[in-house]
């Protein structure tokens, strides 16, 4: 099936779990404002005929980025928009609700549950006009894609809602936070915390993640559902792959031997899946190996809305495996 295909079929049962939604009734519980957020994204995806993956990835960028510091963390939308964006830059009411003066400003805000208010601080009308917004571009990823770059202004956060958008295509599911070490248990490794350390080849610069020490071959998995945003050789790295998870995190892999076949850029991986092998790979040009014992250089990144950042993955890697040694028990 066509990407172009997918997205019809999404629209279209978007628009039937709704309907079903909303013929349950009208009682007393019912009536009350919708907090479940695949509720929220299937009746919006209904109406502006964004698909819900969509949706689901642009919230969930901004809940990942410190774009939703704004938003109260009890919203189950997390989408900060400007309030100026909100009630159109020349209205002289920056608390305006009104659809009607909003609209005459050329505000974004938007009425999405019908109560007569474009309300910035309803979960409902903030993702109505966001989607609204979207669907002026048109009904296709890669012109939903120029919708997003004229918002953002910026490449790598199309690239991520782009990829989030993917993964919720791909899984059907906002539940994506299982994960796996990337060793397997019944090889040899051992590793401990280095993040922050002095490197001493390169220049001066510090360690941006954790080295987990194994025999070459030894095969490397994916630790979580993602996408693979980078392959290829870097002189620090050598044959290395990084991966963007549904919490919009890059994972790194550096010093490869080789890679999984059918791994490339774009790949979707899940976790526990052999995405390459162990080696001893960088520290020169392509195809350099050997300059230091064979392991794997596993790195974890955040995104701020501007730039990645590293932080330590060290307690995340054993936690992981203290996850994985228990579901080998059981």
């Amino acid at each position: 099936m066509s990407s172009l295909s997918k997205r019809v079929a999404c629209i279209i049962l978007s628009a039937l779990a709704v309907s079903l939604f909303l013929s349950k009734g009208t009682s007393a519980k019912e009536s009350q404002p919708t907090t479940d957020p695949i509720a929220l994204y299937l009746k919006t995806a209904a109406l502006t005929h964004v698909p819900w993956t969509m949706l689901a990835a642009v919230n969930q960028y901004e809940k990942s980025t410190l774009r939703s510091k704004e938003v109260s963390t009890d919203s189950p939308i997390r989408i900060h928009i400007d309030p100026i964006k909100w009630v159109g830059p020349l209205n002289p009411n920056p608390e305006d609700t009104s659809p009607v003066t909003i609209s005459f400003f050329h505000g974004m805000g938007l009425d999405g549950n019908g109560d007569g208010k474009a309300d910035q601080n309803d979960p409902e009308d903030v993702l109505y006009s966001m989607a609204h917004y979207l669907s002026n571009y048109g009904g296709t990823l890669e012109t939903e894609k120029q919708g997003l770059w004229d918002y953002y202004h910026r490449d790598e956060t199309v690239t991520i809602i782009s990829e989030l958008d993917q993964l919720y295509e791909t899984f059907h599911t906002l539940d994506l936070s299982e994960h796996d070490f990337p060793i397997p248990l019944n090889y040899n490794y051992d590793y401990t915390s280095s993040w922050g350390a002095g490197r001493g080849w390169g220049g001066r610069r510090i360690h941006e993640g954790t080295d987990i020490f194994a025999n070459y071959g030894t095969p490397v998995k994916a630790t979580s559902y993602g996408v693979v945003e980078l392959k290829g050789w870097n002189k620090y790295g050598g044959w290395r792959l990084g991966i963007r998870d549904s919490n919009a995190l890059y994972h790194y892999y550096a010093h490869l031997q080789a890679y999984a076949k059918d791994i490339h850029k774009g790949s979707i991986v899940k976790p526990g899946d052999v995405i390459g092998y162990v080696g001893s790979s960088g520290y020169g040009p392509p195809g350099t190996s050997g300059r230091f014992p064979p392991h794997l250089h596993y790195g974890l990144y955040g995104y701020n809305g501007k730039r990645d950042y590293s932080f330590d993955p060290y307690p995340s890697l054993r936690h992981w495996e203290w996850e994985a040694s228990r579901n080998k028990k059981n």
